[in-house]
């Protein structure tokens, strides 16, 4: 009776540990198919989140700049008005009548003699109006070399642009008859202010 006993409770505990191992493998295979798909999501969530992180830090540090940048700006624009490369007239005609007499001024201090100036309509570029003067002048290279100086270094900005050079013919002598060479230059440029467009 004993001896039969044996094998059956044997047979019985090989049932229970079959058992319990299909219930684990069972487990395992459902863990792996259920939890690692949320894991790896769950990770991809946390790195989402990381970098999200991340920017927000950012962009809260460049706002946290925000203050000094303006006011970085508008020290800029007072220093920029207080050195006066812009011209300050209240329009553009004043502010191209302006500049004509100026360029007029600098030819005739110079000893050269102005044939012409021609306001050009006015272009708006970038937030600033282009005021253009065309200027016919004539004079020797040491007259042009002063004139250029003049314009380039005054206050409101003036810059020369499109410039073409050409020697002035001689006059004919009236003893010799021969054409005498002449020194003078005819010039032809183009003078450029800006100023700040007014709001309207």
């Amino acid at each position: 009776m004993k001896i039969l006993k044996q094998p059956i409770i044997n047979n019985i505990n090989k049932d229970r540990w079959l058992a319990v191992g299909l219930l684990a493998g069972v487990v395992l295979v459902v863990g792996s198919l259920v939890l690692i798909p949320l894991v790896g999501q769950s990770l991809d969530l946390h790195d989402k989140k990381e970098g999200l992180l991340f920017k927000l830090e950012q962009y809260q540090r460049i706002l946290a700049k925000k203050d000094a940048v303006i006011a970085s700006m508008e020290s800029l624009k007072v220093q920029h008005d207080e050195q006066g490369y812009f011209n300050s007239q209240q329009t553009d005609a004043l502010a191209s009548a302006e500049m004509q007499d100026f360029i007029k001024k600098s030819i005739v201090d110079a000893g050269g003699q102005l044939s012409s100036t021609q306001a050009i309509p006015v272009s708006l570029k970038g937030g600033f109006s282009r005021i253009t003067v065309r200027v016919r002048m004539t004079g020797n290279s040491e007259v042009l070399r002063a004139v250029l100086y003049k314009i380039e270094t005054s206050t409101p900005l003036i810059v020369v642009d499109q410039i073409d050079i050409r020697p002035m013919r001689g006059r004919r002598s009236m003893t010799s008859h021969k054409i005498e060479p002449s020194n003078d230059l005819n010039v032809n440029f183009q003078a450029v202010s800006f100023m700040r467009k007014k709001p309207e």
